[in-house]
Formats: C-alpha cells, structure tokens, sequence
C-alpha cells in the first residue's frame, strides 16, 4: 500500500444504472460524516454526482474538464458542498470532447494522476483523506485516467442476472491498467446493490458473486430504497435527505467497512 495520507478510491463499472453515482455520492456523505475529509471529482460528463450534491450547472463555471485539459489545477475548481467536511469538483458537458482533445497527448492516461499529485503535494494543515473518483459508464480515456490514479477500485454491483458477466469485464481492465499503467491499483471492494430481498434471482446473485469474489464483496448490501431514488432529485445525498432510512443506514455501514479495510491494508 502506498504511505500517503490521501487514499484514492474509483468507482467503476462499465455498465450504466447499477448505483455508482449513487454510492459515489453517498458513500462520501457518510465517511465525511464519521470525520473524514471527502473529495468527490466527478468525471461522467452527465455530471449526474454534481447535481446529486445541489451544484447548480450555472455555478460550474470551472470544471474537471479544465483540469483534464490542464486549463486548471484540481484545487482551483473544488467546490464546497452543502454536507460539512465534503467537497466536490465538478463535471460538465465539455467532458464529452475531452477525449478528441487529448487524445494525442503522451501523457493522456496520466491526466488525472498529475492532476492529483499536485493537489496532494500543496494541501493545507488539513488534507482530504479520502478521494472518490465518479467515473462514466464505460471504459473510456476519462475512466482509464481514473484508474491510472487510484490506490483501490470499489465496484457498485447491481443485484440483477448480468452481473458477474459486466464483473469479470471490469476486472479484466484492472488487469489491464495493473499491468500498463498503474502497477500498484488493487481491487478495494465490490458493494452490491438495489438488493430486493422479496427477488429470489436477487438473492441468487449475492450469493454467485460471494463465491466468485470471497471477502472482496463487503458484508454491507445496499437495499433498494425509495429514498435513495428520491434523494438526487432534491440536490442532497440520502443521509441529508432522509438519515434514518434503511439505506442511509446502509452506507454509513459501508463507509464503516471501506475504513476497516483502511486499517488492514495500512497493518499490512
């Protein structure tokens, strides 16, 4: 494990409407709450973590796009969020085209690690601890920049019958990205999903991917809950918007987990 105060996790998944932004977005909420100092860099030019947070498109007048581009450094386009001790750099459509625009560059794949390298290096008294990377749904040049700069991937899994196969893709690119550029990147975790139990497939699928990941599936399962859906709509996160429902509950466990794993991974 790298010795840095700064831990980098992206989330992943190739596949679209499985809980990412969600968890991204929650799962920050709930590690701020419990004391740790949260960035979130959303890289989906749908800017969906952004909006989900309350950021208003007007007021992203700089974005992760000027940072990919290297108009602007990561620290200059951060902004506060309404949850205390959470912070956020935004995304916005320009992310579209930033492929075309770097994609000639040598260091294309290293954008974001630069950008993060630099962010780290001229941190205050108070340092984040954690970032979490937002990533589209797709294994694209914003995706692989995220990859390239992480520490871990945590991968939100929707409970449904195509999982394991989208799974065994997106670990196929962490071989990938292990091997090419980023040698020290491990697999953080794998978070499941709008889990209904009332589903006899969903609970089928909890119990395949525990036996294909072993304790690489955290204990926590998020629930499909209509609070959670509800949340984005309103610019908050669930645990603002509703903090005893069951899944507000469940990604405070989660964020208990991730920091347990923390531990054992500093230990080691």
């Amino acid at each position: 494990m790298k010795n840095s105060e700064m831990r980098i996790l992206v989330l992943a998944n190739q596949k679209g409407g499985v809980g990412k932004t969600t968890t991204t977005i929650n799962l920050g909420t709930a590690l701020a709450a419990i004391g740790e100092k949260v960035l979130i860099i959303d890289l989906d030019p749908q800017g969906n973590a952004s909006t989900g947070l309350g950021i208003d498109r007007k007021s992203r007048t700089t974005s992760t796009y000027d940072v990919m581009t290297g108009e602007q450094s990561l620290s200059s386009v951060i902004q506060a969020t309404a949850v205390p001790r959470l912070w956020l750099a935004p995304s916005t459509l320009d992310l579209l085209g930033v492929e075309l625009e770097i994609s000639g560059d040598k260091d294309r794949a290293f954008k974001m690690r630069t950008a993060l390298r630099e962010l780290a290096a001229n941190q205050g008294v108070e340092p984040f601890t954690y970032v979490l990377l937002d990533c589209p749904p797709s294994l694209n040049l914003l995706t692989i920049n995220a990859l390239s700069a992480a520490d871990s991937v945590l991968v939100p899994l929707q409970c449904e019958f195509f999982a394991l196969e989208g799974l065994s893709q997106l670990l196929s690119t962490v071989d990938q990205v292990r091997t090419s550029l980023n040698p020290d990147l491990t697999i953080h975790g794998v978070v499941l999903t709008m889990f209904d139990p009332r589903n006899n497939l969903a609970t089928q699928v909890v119990a395949d991917v525990r036996q294909f990941m072993g304790d690489k599936v955290y204990d926590t399962v998020i629930p499909r809950n209509v609070r959670v859906s509800e949340a984005p709509s309103h610019g908050k996160p669930v645990l603002l918007y509703d903090l005893k429902c069951t899944g507000s509950q469940a990604y405070l466990k989660l964020a208990s987990e991730v920091i347990q794993r923390e531990r054992r991974l500093r230990a080691a």
